[in-house]
């Protein structure tokens, strides 16, 4: 009898469940129908999933606060680029901006994401370089250290970043490290971890202290030190970002920027602070001081989330494709696009534009896996050329466009990141840097696989089954 009851509770529980899906949230047509299989032929999973992954219908009333302190702080920022624009009396520093002129005055209107044109950029593609210039930049820190990092994990390296970070604290350095709750638990973190860091006076802000939602978690991984050296990319704090965890050496993309940029990588920073610790530092010049740094970089820091009304990067991506013209090179740790996106490399594939996408060999989330294989076997009849990456783990996040444009930071090629986590990506329009971009790209090659159609038709039956059934769950969300 009880289980009976059970089995009810549960069966009511999943309408009540869909009829919110179909009413109350404005999901796509593609995951509605999605989550409405799911609840029905796998009631009890059904149930747990969506406990876990679903419940969309308070994200608005959630994040609605952040979205409009948001748009109040970067009103006024912004508008005087977006007017210039809109009037076409902007003067683009480089001929490259120029030419990405469309791709600037979107992001501009979709995200305010100011463009700035004075700026240097340096490239890391190793853990051990990236962290060595971070640490070397908060030893240097004279005013201010802000970190905001999806994992800081408990294990060497994340003890060492809270060590150095201390240690700038009792010298009576601001600093601020913002993390996520879930990210940081998943690698052993805990505030526990950082108690020496508040000892010597450091502030400790944790996103979304709600561990048992898997949605609208903060992936963003940010450094600003001084207000005038910047960190955006792909690493998170742990040792494995050197290579020291069980998927073997780490493949990663990160940028280190000086100039007009970092300033609005502080401004993301404050925001997302003002969001969790309900403080904001303040626009001081000590903050976001004037710097000439020899550098010719445009850039835009782009930011997407459960807050934004549309996905600015994936608009961002989608823009960059369709303004592809030789070449398109993606690397990626987890491929699982939306028809708009897919529809956007079949098209430029078949237009003759050499698209390639780089992928891992090896699953660290294996239902992500199989379900990347997949979407990545509709593109090869298309003349997508794709490979996978064999010399351990990669997880940069990046694309770049006729080796002059492009964009790398913490947006995989997913749902996810579309939609339901907040990112940050830097967007640049510079033939410099994505010719270095390219050459790691081609470097990755040489230790690399072509998937070819050939190989994928020849697939064995488990990996299809596994396929389809990762598929199945893919539009989740």
């Amino acid at each position: 009898m009880e289980l009976l009851l059970s089995i009810g509770v549960i069966l009511a529980l999943n309408v009540v469940f869909a009829v919110t899906i179909v009413f109350f949230e404005r999901r796509n047509p593609t995951a509605t129908t999605a989550w409405l299989v799911v609840l029905f032929l796998l009631p009890p999973v059904g149930f747990a999933l969506y406990l876990f992954f679903g419940q969309n219908y308070t994200r608005q009333r959630m994040f609605v606060v952040k979205e409009h302190e948001d748009r109040c702080f970067l009103q006024e920022t912004f508008e005087e680029q977006h007017l210039a624009l809109a009037g076409n009396h902007h003067r683009f520093t480089t001929p490259v901006a120029e030419e990405f002129r469309d791709a600037i005055f979107l992001l501009l209107r979709n995200n305010r994401a100011y463009l700035t044109e004075g700026n240097r950029v340096d490239v890391y593609t190793r853990g051990e370089d990236k962290f060595a210039a971070l640490f070397a930049a908060i030893r240097m820190a004279r005013h201010s250290i802000h970190l905001e990092y999806f994992v800081i994990n408990n294990d060497e390296l994340g003890r060492a970043v809270v060590h150095a970070l201390a240690e700038k604290a009792r010298e009576g350095i601001e600093v601020r490290l913002l993390f996520d709750a879930m990210g940081s638990r998943a690698g052993g973190g805990s505030r526990r971890v950082f108690s020496e860091l508040e000892e010597a006076g450091g502030k400790i802000g944790v996103f979304f202290p709600s561990v048992y939602r898997i949605n609208y978690r903060n992936h963003r991984k940010i450094a600003v030190i001084d207000g005038v050296v910047g960190f955006i990319g792909g690493f998170n704090i742990g040792d494995d970002y050197l290579g020291k965890g069980p998927l073997g050496r780490w493949r990663d993309t990160a940028v280190r920027i000086t100039g007009e940029a970092v300033r609005m990588l502080q401004l993301r920073f404050f925001l997302d602070w003002h969001y969790v610790t309900g403080e904001y530092p303040g626009l001081e010049t000590c903050y976001f001081p004037e710097e000439d740094v020899p550098g010719t970089t445009p850039l835009q820091i782009v930011s997407g989330g459960p807050d934004t009304r549309w996905s600015p990067i994936k608009d961002g991506y989608l823009k960059l494709i369709n303004s592809a013209r030789e070449s398109i090179y993606i690397q990626t740790p987890y491929f699982i696009p939306d028809e708009s996106v897919a529809d956007a490399l079949r098209l430029a594939a078949l237009s003759g534009v050499d698209v390639r996408i780089m992928i891992p060999c090896k699953p660290d989330h294996p239902f992500v896996y199989w379900a990347t294989l997949s979407f990545i076997g509709d593109l090869l009849d298309a003349g997508v050329r794709a490979y996978t990456y064999d010399d351990g783990f990669l997880h940069a996040k990046t694309i770049t466009v006729d080796r002059k444009a492009g964009s790398v930071g913490s947006a995989n090629w997913d749902v996810r990141s579309f939609r339901l986590n907040f990112e940050a990506n830097a967007f640049f329009y510079d033939a410099v840097v994505g010719t270095e971009l390219v050459r790691a790209f081609e470097e990755d090659l040489a230790v690399s696989t072509e998937i070819t159609p050939e190989d994928y038709l020849a697939r064995p039956l488990g990996i299809r089954v596994k396929e389809s059934i990762s598929r199945l769950f893919s539009p989740l969300g």
